[in-house]
């Protein structure tokens, strides 16, 4: 008998022309097909997700400063791994077996308990429904807290998006965003400005040949026109289109995601990088357990749900 692969069970989905692969580890969306294109930049079920590829990051993403903080009188700490930084990343969720609980031809239901420890000292449920849409997909996030205590947590999503051949430099960013962090050499948070009319105003589209993100934006713009199906109320939506027009692929998020991190892939190995470019819908910035900024805290009995999605054009 053959060893299951590194990611654990892979769970297909099919719609029509469109697909998904969503890992048993992690609850990852290992890939995505729109009309037969791929629209993530996947990995092979033989592999891990490295680099963050379609992992769920929760109880917090992006980076936290030494991986320690203090909640409630309660002091944790997490393994540093990213060393070179001395920063956790990324929180926990992402490597643990989630249960299967529903599975149908074009969606699946996940949960995963998140028990307490160092890095974490409570007890949340995190519950995931993916759903092909005709354009692409819907992901529904719900978290309840279940320990006997108000708990801390952010979530976010790491998708890379592919627009065609090419990479970040054949493609085009729009982002209607406010402001942007300003981070430090660790790219933990400082500060922030406006991106008005600076290098980092993707408002009105702006190719990205030459253009290095590791960026986290905020004061995200909603859109004027009808939302996504699926979406309950007013969404953001970051789009990479390709530069030849052919190809055209977005994130949404509800409000409750304040925060889009968008990275080129410059610090990943010489081979992978700018394939892709990462738009990762979060509910806080990076460092929220240590600052506050954004971080949502659920009483005992509390839940929190939202949603957001992947579309292709």
């Amino acid at each position: 008998m053959s060893p299951p692969p590194p990611s654990g069970r892979q769970l297909s989905l099919q719609l029509g022309e469109n697909s998904a692969v969503v890992t048993e580890v992690g609850a990852t969306l290992r890939q995505l097909m729109v009309g037969g294109e791929a629209v993530l930049w996947a990995f092979g079920a033989d592999e891990i997700a490295h680099d963050g590829r379609g992992q769920v990051l929760a109880p917090w993403p992006n980076r936290l400063e030494d991986g320690a903080y203090t909640f409630g009188g309660r002091q944790a700490a997490a393994a540093l791994d990213e060393p070179e930084r001395s920063n956790a990343i990324h929180g926990l969720v992402r490597w643990l077996g989630w249960s299967v609980d529903r599975l149908l031809p074009s969606s699946v239901e996940l949960s995963v308990v998140l028990h307490p420890q160092p890095a974490y000292p409570w007890r949340l449920v995190l519950r995931l429904t993916y759903s092909l849409t005709d354009l692409g997909i819907l992901v529904g996030c719900d978290v309840e807290n279940v320990s006997d205590e108000p708990a801390p947590f952010g979530i976010g999503f790491h998708p890379y998006l592919v627009a065609g051949d090419g990479g970040a430099d054949r493609a085009e960013l729009r982002l209607r965003a406010a402001e942007r962090l300003v981070l430090d050499e660790r790219a933990l948070p400082i500060g922030r400005e406006s991106t008005a009319k600076t290098r980092n105003d993707f408002t009105a589209g702006k190719e990205l040949a030459g253009v290095v993100l590791d960026d986290c934006f905020t004061s995200l713009v909603p859109e004027s026109d009808e939302g996504p199906v699926g979406a309950r109320g007013a969404v953001w939506r970051g789009v990479l289109r390709s530069m030849d027009g052919n190809r055209q692929v977005s994130v949404w998020a509800e409000d409750a995601f304040g925060y889009a991190m968008v990275y080129t892939g410059d610090t990943l190995a010489e081979a992978d990088r700018r394939r892709a470019v990462a738009i990762e819908p979060m509910t806080c910035p990076p460092n929220a357990l240590r600052t506050g900024e954004g971080l949502i805290v659920l009483p005992p009995g509390g839940r929190w749900s939202s949603r957001w999605g992947i579309e292709a054009r």
